[in-house]
């Protein structure tokens, strides 16, 4: 009887190659937390989406104003980590982000639609340029979703009518 990688016997007809091909590929880890995390996703993975993103939307003519009004010029550097923390703490689980980032957002009053829109479709594109396809659509799923709650709680916070706040796809 033949031993596979981890020591184990091999059923009758499993071939070593099989076994190895398998276990090359990155399988899905369940974290502490109970999140099922894309086995490709990492620290790295989350840092360079960050980047990358807030690299364009700051040169963005729709949310570009924003940002670089509200976050100073030497603040940058200090604010991708805040965001690298927030994302590793929304997808891994780290726990690192302990912030409170909707007064920031509702402070903001020329906040709107059109900019959460934006701020999707250039995260989107992000992180399918960068990711793997399961890891951009976790990536995608959880930015739609955050972006909806930020929406409807600005809305509330606005008086205006939050049950009229749809979704919006990146």
């Amino acid at each position: 009887m033949q031993e596979g990688c981890d020591g184990d016997a091999l059923a009758e007809g499993q071939s070593q190659a099989y076994i190895t091909r398998m276990s090359d590929e990155p399988a899905n880890r369940l974290f502490p937390t109970g999140r099922l995390v894309p086995g490709d996703l990492d620290e790295a993975m989350v840092a360079a989406v960050v980047s990358a993103f807030y690299a364009k939307a700051r040169r963005d003519d729709v949310i570009g104003p924003v940002f670089n009004r509200v976050v100073a010029a030497d603040h940058w550097p200090q604010h991708i980590q805040t965001i690298t923390d927030f994302w590793s703490s929304m997808l891994l689980g780290t726990r690192r982000y302990m912030g409170r980032p909707m007064p920031k957002h509702i402070a903001i009053p020329e906040l709107s639609d059109a900019h959460f829109q934006r701020w999707l479709t250039l995260f989107r594109e992000t992180a399918e340029e960068l990711c793997p396809p399961d890891v951009a659509a976790l990536f995608v799923e959880r930015a739609e979703r955050i972006g909806y709650n930020f929406r409807v709680r600005i809305a509330q916070y606005r008086g205006q009518d939050a049950m009229a706040v749809r979704p919006q796809r990146g």
